[in-house]
């Protein structure tokens, strides 16, 4: 059992997949504050909740002293992160990156304290964007074993399934053990964090830090999070679920949360919260409708991490007014549809369509056919209803599918 503060928690709440010397980490911990670094590749410009255990585990290293480094990939990002992928990234422009990059900091200062020096954002195209490509392979091709390389697991998958590595992408394992070393020489830093698909990358930069600079530096991943079905966290019918607000409205990010399975309670509180460890198992014990409370708390108490304390009771006190009194609420995501053609009016199915409860008129009309779409809370049994401007209340129409997805059309 680990002794220093931070692991003894990160373990607690099942944030730790594997170290690469635990006791040796925990001791280093002990003897003092410790500079950690994870990295995000900007190929979106916003982070998603599936990069929440790498935000959370540097939350955690603040809150027990330790300085957390979020290293943007605008090096990298030129190249693409093979790992685990069936085919190379699309490459990505100057431009895309930059604007990428802006929409991550302001994810990750949601998050995480980076005021006087409490935390730091840096960016490995300050070093890689500069370097030789000679003495690159001067410096550090000669400290990569290429049959070693080939015995990656995310490398070997790739292979298995006879889909092309490029060479362009093999060479972003040595990029990012340069981005380690380079950090340990900047900023000292001597932990790097990641997803458990990151191990092979990771464990490389430790052997770069180890022969250049004779300095033990550590690893540690984190766990791949799935639900209990077995989807990928933070995907949903309607794609990643973003962290920025101007991404996804609050009252969704909330919803989210709130839409947790039941056997995921107390292990999504345990992670994604700052609740006590103690609470959150007793949290997660609650059976029958008792365990709808839990994910309440779960959602607000996620929320209020990302987007403030105030903005998650507000969520919740919607869901409450929409879920528990049937109200319709400005506070709804909403989506606008022409003026001109309400008043024309349009067929329900296809306005179910074009407010996103619907993928296609098929499914629309399959949602009807169940009794799972509802218009202004009245339950819809004609599929062919057409719906115009005389069907709007208090200036909107409120559409819903099933009890959990509602939305606000508005005339535009």
């Amino acid at each position: 059992m680990p002794q220093s503060p931070f692991l003894r928690e990160a373990q607690a709440r099942g944030l730790i997949f594997q170290c690469t010397d635990l006791e040796a980490l925990d001791a280093a911990m002990l003897a003092g504050p410790i500079t950690a670094y994870a990295g995000f590749d900007p190929t979106a410009d916003s982070l998603h909740v599936g990069n929440a255990v790498s935000i959370m585990i540097l939350r955690l290293l603040q809150k027990h002293g330790h300085r957390p480094v979020a290293l943007m990939g605008g090096g990298t990002a030129r190249i693409g992160d093979p790992s685990f992928r069936d085919e190379a990234r699309s490459l990505i422009t100057a431009e895309t990156i930059a604007h990428n990059i802006a929409g991550i900091e302001k994810s990750l200062r949601q998050f995480i304290d980076f005021s006087d020096g409490k935390a730091l954002l840096t960016n490995n195209g300050d070093w890689l964007n500069k370097l030789s490509y000679l003495d690159l392979l001067q410096d550090v091709g000669v400290h990569f074993s290429i049959s070693r390389m080939l015995s990656f697991e995310s490398v070997k998958q790739r292979l298995d399934r006879e889909q092309g590595l490029t060479f362009l992408e093999f060479n972003y394992s040595i990029l990012q053990s340069y981005d380690f070393r380079e950090l340990n020489r900047r900023e000292g830093v001597t932990l790097q964090v990641g997803g458990s698909d990151q191990w092979g990358n990771i464990v490389s930069g430790i052997d770069l830090t180890r022969r250049t600079e004779s300095k033990q530096v550590f690893g540690l991943t984190t766990p791949l999070v799935t639900t209990a079905s077995g989807a990928k966290m933070g995907k949903s019918a309607g794609g990643a679920t973003w962290v920025r607000e101007e991404k996804l409205p609050i009252f969704e990010y909330w919803q989210f949360w709130r839409n947790t399975e039941d056997a995921d309670v107390e292990r999504f509180l345990k992670m994604f919260t700052d609740l006590p460890v103690e609470e959150c198992e007793r949290l997660g014990a609650l059976e029958g409708a008792a365990i709808n409370d839990a994910k309440k708390i779960l959602a607000t108490e996620a929320t209020a991490i990302c987007h403030g304390r105030s903005a998650a009771e507000e969520a919740a006190e919607t869901a409450r007014r929409v879920f528990e009194q049937g109200a319709a609420t400005a506070a709804l995501p909403e989506v606008n549809v022409a003026a001109a053609t309400l008043d024309e009016g349009l067929p329900i199915f296809r306005l179910l369509q074009d407010a996103g409860l619907a993928t296609s008129g098929g499914e629309a009309r399959r949602l009807i056919r169940g009794g799972g779409a509802r218009i202004n809370d009245v339950v819809i049994s004609d599929e062919n209803l057409v719906v115009s401007s005389q069907d709007l209340q208090n200036g909107a129409l409120k559409l819903s599918s099933g009890k959990k997805k509602h939305i606000l059309v508005r005339p535009a």
